[in-house]
């Protein structure tokens, strides 16, 4: 084959390059313009010429270039034709053919694959051509547009040939080469879009992920060429990156090309996506020079081949379909809008828009222009859901009047009506979202209103009353962008929460101002780059943060020292502040910052939460420092699941009674510290500086003996405790009973103990239930002790009694029967505090709902019974519907 007249065919091939197709191949590749784009998931050097060079040594030796429109592919492709015309890769084939499969779509008729590969390449000679089966090792196909590609590729349709000089058509030869049927030691390059095609091939898979961020500045430079690069890529990087195409070359290729002549005019940039699209379309319909009439009929004749487009499975339409449109302005429109396979004169041509985008941008300008049909935007949106990616970006970005003026002197006014339909939905699809809790709805509703870019219309929407997303979960670049002009446009935000995300440091500039307007962060199960660090840090020191949560997110000693600094610096003051410590740091690092945290200067920190960091009891002891510092602030410290053991107990028992210390509340759920552990606390609880309101052990390995020690405590004149939790801890019933006459000393302050899973009996319950109508408890949890209605008639009588000042009782899992009813209701109809009752895990069946629904009902003190997996049939769904009642 000869390859110096191929090459010189494929350099003389004239193609233009288009506003919206892009810069054509061969200028890009004969201007040294071309940058290698990158291939996702492959090893060693990640650009795709590599990759496709290094996969072609494979047994399958196919390989299937996968990429969005306009991502580069077509590029790829002819570069490594002509570096194979030019020896400079791929040179293990004697034989390159280059196909655009779009070209195929009109070709009738039968011919050899010998006929094929002459017709269309005049450089291989007959000779050449007749030895090409011989050698079907050294063959490599190239072939591009395989989503624009009209014909099927099952092999169950087609009666696949091995013959080279048999005629067929040519979708039974193009089938019959990617099956193999026909030379089977052929190579392939197969460029497409994912497509229905698209499961009939094999080989290896190589994503086409287009321009990094230095590529784009390399472009850029390129481009422009003067310091408008610098200004256009901060642009572009500031309002339009985070959109999931703007690694593609032919996006960058129309962002310049549309800056550029912005620029030249002294005209602002676009903010969002449907300013540059209104910015495009007003430079194009002023290259057409048509009046205000034709530019408005050709965009509605426009709009109706966009719809038909998107309806198609394969993007295009036909000159037969075209006439149904009529408009005869439209083929003027051809170079700037379309794509025409084949002669325009020819009934066999097909159209394509130049871009996906402009096609539904178009879309969405048509049903703005057009008259009122009764079909309004839900229908419209609904029809074409499976193809339009943009179509409700570009409508709610063209719903602003403002943002429409430069098309109006082109086009004239929308129709009033269109704009109003599509207001109602968006306020009513947006307030339906909001009160739901999918995220994915909630996202979609912001990235709308940034597109509108109507703050007024966000306090609309966004009212405090709207239901908002506790976490915002998985958040990607664009969720962020528009996420945060939401949040600019309230100018404060209660609480912002963000869980399960990969905060980079461009999620976390975006995000800065959103932090910085929030009262309270929390950042569940994240994780940080380093580079992030700065911005949150930033947000930190000049925002209005009072809470900061870290909970199960992942840090580094570094990271953790530069978030101690900046919040030594910060505006932390007034409300409690909380610092969750993420996972991965060293505990000496993690407790050394710490301690420099809390005892600095302008340190406001109230509330501290490392919990399920493993900073075990030389941690504790380091971090002990601080409570014996005057200007430590500390109130309230979560050490849950910080592996602590009875060793530490003492040191920091001693450093709660020192003086200085201003703990409040301490839980320690998770750990072993144990009797001996519980036994140093207990001395503390005793001292005369304790200022201790709650304490929670919860599962800490306790046992009856520690209750002694508890008890002692309990007695004593300083003891403060308002809280005390002892769950899930094998008390017994010796250990409680003693507990119980510590509880019953005169003056004793406890109004909340939780002894869930202690193991109770009823000879306790009895005994709490005489502590209950002394009138001091406002909260008992006895919840997984078998105790059985026995044990729960002695808290029933308990509540009845008028000194009882109980609010909340939990009784789950206890072994209730329906039997326990008459003396439950008894007790609620009787009760003058208790508002909340928890029975969940217990036997009740059907035969008590009438009771307990009617008590409920006439109680005006009770406001919730919780009576979810108790033994209740469907039957009593609708008599449960209660707004009191849990079921």
């Amino acid at each position: 084959m000869d390859k110096a007249a191929m090459l010189t065919q494929m350099l003389r091939t004239k193609e233009t390059s288009a506003f919206l197709g892009g810069e054509s191949p061969i200028p890009v590749i004969r201007g040294n313009k071309y940058i290698p784009l990158l291939a996702g998931a492959v090893q060693g050097d990640n650009t795709v010429d590599c990759a496709v060079e290094a996969a072609l040594l494979d047994e399958i030796r196919s390989v299937i270039l996968i990429g969005p429109e306009g991502s580069g592919k077509t590029t790829t492709l002819q570069k490594l034709a002509l570096d194979w015309a030019q020896d400079k890769r791929l040179q293990s084939f004697s034989f390159v053919f280059h196909f655009n499969l779009r070209e195929f779509n009109s070709l009738e008729g039968t011919l050899s694959l010998k006929a094929l590969l002459q017709s269309s390449h005049p450089s291989l000679t007959a000779g050449s051509a007749a030895v090409v089966p011989k050698r079907s090792e050294e063959v490599l196909f190239v072939l591009d547009s395989l989503d624009q590609y009209r014909h099927s590729l099952d092999p169950s349709i087609h009666a696949l040939c091995s013959d080279p000089n048999q005629e067929a058509s040519v979708s039974c030869l193009v089938a019959s080469l990617l099956h193999r049927s026909m030379l089977r030691g052929a190579a392939f390059i197969v460029a497409t879009k994912p497509t229905c095609n698209f499961e009939f091939l094999s080989g290896t898979r190589i994503e086409v992920l287009g321009f990094s961020k230095p590529q784009r500045e390399i472009y850029f430079t390129n481009f422009f060429k003067d310091a408008n690069a610098d200004k256009a890529l901060l642009h572009m990087e500031r309002t339009l990156e985070f959109y999931d195409f703007c690694s593609s070359p032919r996006f960058c290729w129309t962002v310049c090309s549309i800056y550029h002549l912005l620029l030249d005019l002294g005209a602002k940039l676009p903010e969002t996506l449907s300013q540059m699209f209104v910015d495009i379309l007003v430079h194009l319909m002023k290259t057409l020079c048509l009046n205000e009439a034709s530019v408005r009929a050709l965009v509605l004749a426009l709009g109706r081949m966009a719809s038909l487009c998107l309806l198609d499975q394969h993007s295009n339409s036909t000159k037969e379909s075209m006439k149904s449109i009529g408009c005869p302005q439209l083929l003027t429109a051809v170079d700037a809008f379309l794509i025409v396979d084949q002669d325009l004169g020819s009934d066999k041509c097909t159209f394509s828009f130049q871009s996906q985008l402009m096609q539904e941008f178009i879309l969405a300008l048509a049903f703005f222009l057009s008259e009122s049909t009764g079909e309004g935007v839900e229908h419209l949106l609904k029809k074409h859901q499976k193809r339009a990616k943009f179509l409700d970006f570009f409508l709610s970005g063209l719903s602003e009047e403002v943002q429409c003026r430069p098309l109006e002197t082109l086009l004239g006014k929308a129709n009033p009506d269109q704009i109003k339909d599509f207001r109602y939905w968006l306020k009513s699809s947006s307030a339906e979202a909001l009160r739901g809790y999918e995220k994915a709805k909630h996202y979609r509703c912001f990235h709308l209103l940034h597109q509108v870019q109507n703050e007024a219309l966000v306090k609309e929407i966004i009212t405090p009353s709207a239901q908002v997303v506790v976490y915002h979960e998985n958040l990607s670049l664009l969720d962020g962008v528009a996420l945060n002009y939401v949040a600019m446009s309230l100018h404060k935000i209660p609480t912002f929460s963000l869980s399960s995300t990969n905060i980079c440091t461009k999620m976390a500039k975006i995000l800065s101002p959103t932090m910085s307007l929030s009262h309270i962060l929390t950042f569940s199960h994240c994780t940080f780059s380093t580079g992030a660090i700065p911005h949150l840090a930033s947000a930190l020191s000049s925002g209005v943060v009072s809470e900061l949560s870290l909970s199960n997110s992942h840090f580094s000693d570094e990271m953790l020292n530069i978030l101690s600094t900046s919040l030594q610096n910060s505006n932390v003051s007034a409300h409690p502040s909380k610092s969750l410590w993420g996972r991965h740091g060293t505990p000496h690092c993690c407790c050394e910052d710490l301690v420099s945290l809390l005892t600095s200067q302008t340190s406001q920190l109230c509330t501290l939460v490392i919990r399920y960091n493993q900073i075990g009891d030389d941690g504790l002891r380091k971090l002990c420092k601080a409570l014996y510092c005057p200007r430590c602030r500390l109130q309230e410290i979560d050490m849950e699941m910080c592996n602590l053991t009875a060793a530490s107990m003492e040191a920091f028992a001693e450093a709660l009674c020192s003086g200085q210390s201003q703990l409040r509340k301490v839980n320690l759920t998770n750990n072993k510290i144990g009797d001996s552990g519980v036994k140093a606390l207990s001395k503390y609880l005793q001292h005369s500086l304790c200022k201790m309101h709650s304490l929670i052990l919860f599962d800490n390995e306790l046992t009856g003996t520690c209750c002694s020690y508890l008890k002692e405590a309990l007695e004593s004149e300083h003891f403060s405790l308002l809280e005390l939790d002892l769950s899930v801890n094998d008390l017994g019933q010796e250990g409680a009973l003693l507990l119980c006459q510590g509880l019953h000393q005169p003056g004793c302050p406890i109004e909340k103990l939780f002894l869930n899973r202690c193991g109770l009996s009823q000879s306790v319950l009895k005994e709490l239930a005489s502590l209950l109508k002394k009138g001091t408890l406002r909260s008992l949890s006895v919840g997984i002790n078998d105790v059985g209605d026995q044990g729960a008639k002695y808290l029933w009588e308990a509540v009845a009694h008028p000194n009882c000042l109980l609010e909340e009782l939990d009784v789950e899992m206890t072994g209730l029967t329906d039997a326990c009813v008459v003396d439950l209701c008894a007790a609620i109809r009787a009760t003058k505090t208790l508002k909340s009752l928890e029975m969940r895990n217990n036997s009740l069946t059907d035969v008590s709902v009438p009771a307990l629904v009617q008590v409920m009902q006439d109680s005006d003190i009770m406001q919730e019974l919780n009576l979810r997996y108790n033994d209740f049939s469907e039957d009593v769904l609708d008599m449960v519907a209660n707004g009191k009642i849990q079921y």
